[in-house]
């Protein structure tokens, strides 16, 4: 079997980046028509500049979810954690018990939800957010959780 990765949604990440843009846009607009030719803030182009910091926001958010998956390689569910500094937990798939899947109204707007896996043990809860189909997702974790199951029948 191929290994299934799963990745937070880019949806939200696009829509941040359309609204700075728009916003750039309009900032630029602003500048141009409401600044008179003769004010001391038009020989300062720089000012320009300053707008698009504001895509400091998306671009932070688009690495942080480059940098984020999950990947079902067997019989564990590997999730994966981090750029420079990383954080990797691995699930044993016959010990999964439960995956649930919780969408905000807005997460349901875009197809998306956030997927809590449940396992037996310590720290039974792991929570991917914004993932795409979320409970097409659980329900291949949970067939693969029956499937390395030695054998079980669900």
């Amino acid at each position: 079997m191929e290994d299934a990765v799963i990745r937070p949604t880019m949806k939200f990440i696009k829509l941040g980046y359309a609204v700075v843009l728009l916003l750039i846009v309009a900032g630029a607009i602003l500048f141009f028509t409401m600044i008179p030719p003769d004010n001391q803030w038009r020989d300062r182009p720089w000012v320009l500049a300053l707008p698009a910091l504001l895509l400091i926001w998306p671009i932070r958010r688009h690495i942080a979810q480059r940098f984020t998956k999950a990947t079902i390689a067997g019989d564990k569910l590997r999730y994966e954690v981090g750029a420079l500094a990383k954080t990797t937990r691995n699930i044993s798939l016959p010990k999964v018990q439960d995956a649930r899947v919780d969408q905000s109204v807005m997460q349901r707007m875009f197809g998306v939800g956030d997927l809590a896996i449940e396992t037996a043990g310590e720290a039974s809860r792991l929570t991917i957010r914004n993932v795409d189909q979320p409970q097409q997702v659980a329900d291949e974790i949970l067939a693969a959780s029956h499937g390395a199951g030695g054998g079980r029948t669900p």
